[in-house]
């Protein structure tokens, strides 16, 4: 985590790019000691990131509410318990950019004719 406000800065930075945060957030739960307080801390640096881009739903900011106070409450026992069943079951809880947010963040500009234009429409006469 950082140590002064210009690490804090950067990561903030960082965190504003989706595929940075989620791995952020996904690194959290590969620990092998879980520490609810990183997760809790890991969680409210992506939000802030994203208040800063005025890119954070009213829906998110109530899920975020709610799960910060499940989190202080049990300690996270209900999440990691959750990816323990996962891993004992052969599953790897594994956080990924939605594929909305994908769409959102892409600079790429670069579109083939196949994406720009409609399928060609064959008309057979009868």
């Amino acid at each position: 985590m950082p140590t002064s406000d210009s690490d804090r800065d950067s990561l903030i930075e960082s965190l504003k790019d989706a595929e940075h945060a989620a791995g952020f957030i996904g690194a959290i739960f590969g620990e092998k000691d879980p520490e609810p307080a990183l997760l809790r801390n890991a969680i409210r640096k992506v939000i802030e990131a994203r208040i800063t881009m005025n890119g954070l739903s009213e829906s998110a900011k109530q899920n975020h509410e709610k799960l910060d106070k499940m989190l202080t409450e049990s300690g996270g026992s209900e999440i990691y318990s959750f990816v323990e069943l996962l891993e004992a079951l052969g599953f790897k809880l594994e956080i990924t950019v939605a594929e909305t947010e994908l769409s959102a963040d892409s600079e790429s500009t670069d579109f083939g004719e196949s994406e720009l234009s409609p399928e060609p429409v064959v008309i057979n006469p009868s």
